[in-house]
């Protein structure tokens, strides 16, 4: 796995997210992604599939299976090992980024915030 930035972005973080559960086709993915962000990610399908070939590239997430719906071809991606740890690292670097921020900033964290709600 080649490793580009030492942050990804968030689209790819909720694609990767997004494949936790199980392999999704494109459709699939940009809806459980906009989903997963609360609709800040609205992914277009170039962007989509520009990004998964990257990531494919880069060890994230792998071809699951193809098959043929209405005469349209439709590609499953899954999440790899690599991929998995990638996106589990990602959100442990955010909370300790947030952490660190509402500690210098003496801000309660995200439960005190949004009383009654669980955290993310």
């Amino acid at each position: 796995m080649t490793k580009r930035s030492s942050t990804m972005s968030e689209a790819v973080y909720h694609i990767l997210a997004a494949l936790l559960e199980s392999p999704l086709h494109g459709y699939g993915i940009i809806k459980r992604a906009g989903e997963l962000s609360g609709g800040r990610v609205r992914l277009a399908v170039g962007t989509l599939y520009g990004a998964l070939d990257r990531m494919a590239g880069d060890g994230l997430v792998a071809v699951d299976r193809e098959e043929t719906v209405a005469g349209r071809p439709r590609r499953y991606f899954r999440i790899t090992d690599a991929g998995r740890q990638a996106v589990a690292e990602e959100a442990l670097r955010m909370e300790r980024a947030a952490a660190l921020v509402r500690k210098r900033a003496g801000s309660p964290g995200p439960a005190a915030v949004h009383p009654g709600t669980a955290p993310a």
